[in-house]
């Protein structure tokens, strides 16, 4: 894809990949599994903190990146993607994106008071099936549900 004089190379090329990378950040409580979701920053939908990877990482540690940028945790990152989920980024010139998304497992061990998107979006734990049914992909659903239908069957730690 070339980019148009209305569309930032940058853009252009990302748009072309439309692969990002996921964390599927997770704790557990006395009484229940958890799942932390964040706002996205313009829509404020609820959504896994995402993103462009960065060259040099494995998918594994962007997807632990972008949670520490988005949500201020971190944690135990999972090698093994838990599956992919497709949805339509819309960016900011008003170019959609349509993007394939690897999710992995994070198991939370820490939640910082301050990062670096902390005044941008909002951060809430919520039931596992709360936070299924906040997320408007339909794969995303899917992929949360089944993880937790993994980790109650002793499958995943």
């Amino acid at each position: 894809m070339r980019a148009s004089p209305a569309i930032p190379r940058s853009i252009a090329a990302r748009a072309t990949a439309g692969e990002q990378v996921a964390a599927l950040p997770y704790r557990v409580t006395e009484t229940r599994l958890e799942v932390l979701l964040v706002t996205s920053r313009r829509t404020r939908r609820w959504i896994v903190p995402k993103g462009w990877p960065a060259q040099g990482l494995s998918p594994a540690a962007n997807a632990a990146r972008e949670a520490l940028e988005e949500a201020g945790i971190s944690g135990e990152i999972g090698d093994s993607s838990l599956g992919v989920f497709h949805y339509f980024k819309e960016m900011k010139h008003g170019v959609g994106v349509p993007c394939r998304v690897e999710l992995f497992p994070l198991k939370v061990t820490r939640q910082r008071k301050t990062w670096a998107e902390k005044g941008v979006r909002d951060v809430k734990w919520f039931s596992v099936a709360e936070g299924a049914a906040l997320v408007a992909e339909v794969e995303l659903k899917r992929l949360i549900l089944k993880f937790a239908a993994q980790f109650a069957a002793g499958r995943l730690r």
